[in-house]
């Protein structure tokens, strides 16, 4: 997209064209114009790498509904991990599992390995409230039943927290397609290489605003309980920054997790995602008020209100383009959008990502948006989202 050919072409456009060159300047910093800044003032930040050596006692916790086909192969994974045995504890969560989920965790022998039940089902975030009040250790690591992390991943994490400044650190998302066949798979891999790029640039410059959901950790002195349905990847690190600490990113603890299988469960998960952390922002408004909080408050502003509200700045560009194909530029912009969103459609309708595989970028590109235009219209409507269903 070339700003600079619409700006000169059109000289004097009406209204939807205004409208459709803001939308696409937007649009621009956004995707571009954003992490651009970032590599920029991060030449002048320099944060050396932690070494691993700081090992204070760790509790996982996994918040667990209905995962008897994960949960052995998580537990047994996570006592295999790197880090001193004297030192480290599983809770599992279980929260109202209707399945062998309860069953398998009071199956294993390992005495740091425990159970707490929640009787009534009340959500990941509720769960992860009550497990906090029974952890025993200095620092809690928050993690998905299906997550497989790198062998040196909790050491990797614990070295920041020798900084008395750290009050969480998040892990790195790796995504993978198992079967090499989900509609969406490779623009999954490749939308959460670009965060995390992001989010490597926003640690070195200052501090998160937001976690990994599958993996980041909290020290257990600093965790800010969560109404049930705040996202707490997002809202627990963002109590944290209010709260005068900073939120690390280390990018060498890794969380391996599969992507969804099609569209449709992308779609789904999107929304509720996307649903929970806007209503999760709106809920620290002092995090908004630059004059408060300046460079966590920019952050906010680039990375997470103007990213969901791109599809409002797409169905602009796309208006003002059509209402303007008198002038050339906008005609061609016109034809490119058309193009994509044809693209998109057609490779929703039939698989031909599995012969070119570029196109699940487009595919999920369109999906991601599509979910935070449903997700704007469910935070307007009041709607809630406290439980889960686990996508397989």
């Amino acid at each position: 997209m070339n700003i600079c050919c619409l700006l000169l072409a059109a000289r004097s456009p009406d209204v939807f064209g205004a409208l459709a060159i803001t939308a696409a300047a937007l649009l621009f910093y956004v995707y571009v114009g954003y992490p651009l800044l970032l590599a920029i003032l991060g030449l002048f930040f320099r944060r050396p790498r932690t070494k691993t050596g700081y090992t204070p006692s760790i509790t996982v916790l996994i918040a667990a509904y209905n995962e008897e086909a994960a949960i052995r192969r998580k537990i047994e994974q996570t006592l295999s991990l790197e880090y001193p045995a004297d030192k480290l504890e599983i809770l599992v969560v279980s929260d109202g599992s209707t399945d062998r989920t309860d069953e398998i965790v009071e199956s294993e022998p390992d005495p740091r390995v425990r159970l707490l039940r929640m009787k009534v089902r009340g959500g990941k975030t509720n769960g992860q409230n009550e497990g906090v009040k029974q952890c025993r250790s200095e620092i809690i690591v928050f993690s998905d039943a299906t997550a497989i992390y790198h062998t040196k991943a909790l050491l990797y994490l614990a070295s920041h927290y020798s900084d008395p400044k750290v009050g969480a650190v998040s892990g790195r998302y790796k995504y993978f397609d198992p079967e090499d066949s989900s509609s969406t798979g490779l623009g999954s891999v490749a939308f959460w290489n670009y965060e995390n790029m992001i989010k490597r640039l926003q640690s070195r410059i200052g501090t998160l605003t937001g976690c990994s959901g599958c993996i980041y950790s909290v020290r257990r002195s600093n965790y800010v309980p969560l109404w049930p349905d705040a996202c707490s990847d997002l809202v627990q690190p963002l109590c944290i920054v209010r709260n005068g600490y900073r939120v690390a990113f280390e990018d060498r603890a890794l969380a391996y997790e599969e992507t969804t299988k099609n569209a449709s469960q992308e779609f789904r998960m999107r929304v509720r995602v996307a649903t929970r952390g806007m209503r999760g922002l709106l809920s620290v408004p002092q995090l908004l008020q630059p004059w408060l909080h300046g460079w966590a408050s920019f952050q906010l502003f680039s990375h997470k209100l103007l990213r969901w509200l791109v599809p409002i700045f797409l169905i602009l560009l796309f208006a003002g383009s059509a209402a303007n194909l008198n002038v050339t530029s906008f005609r061609l912009l016109f034809a490119a959008q058309v193009l994509f969103y044809s693209v998109c459609l057609f490779n929703l309708l039939f698989p031909l990502h599995r012969r070119w595989k570029l196109l699940g970028i487009p595919l999920f590109f369109c999906t991601l948006n599509a979910a935070a235009l449903v997700s704007i219209l469910e935070v307007l409507r009041g709607h809630k989202f406290t439980t889960w269903d686990p996508i397989r």
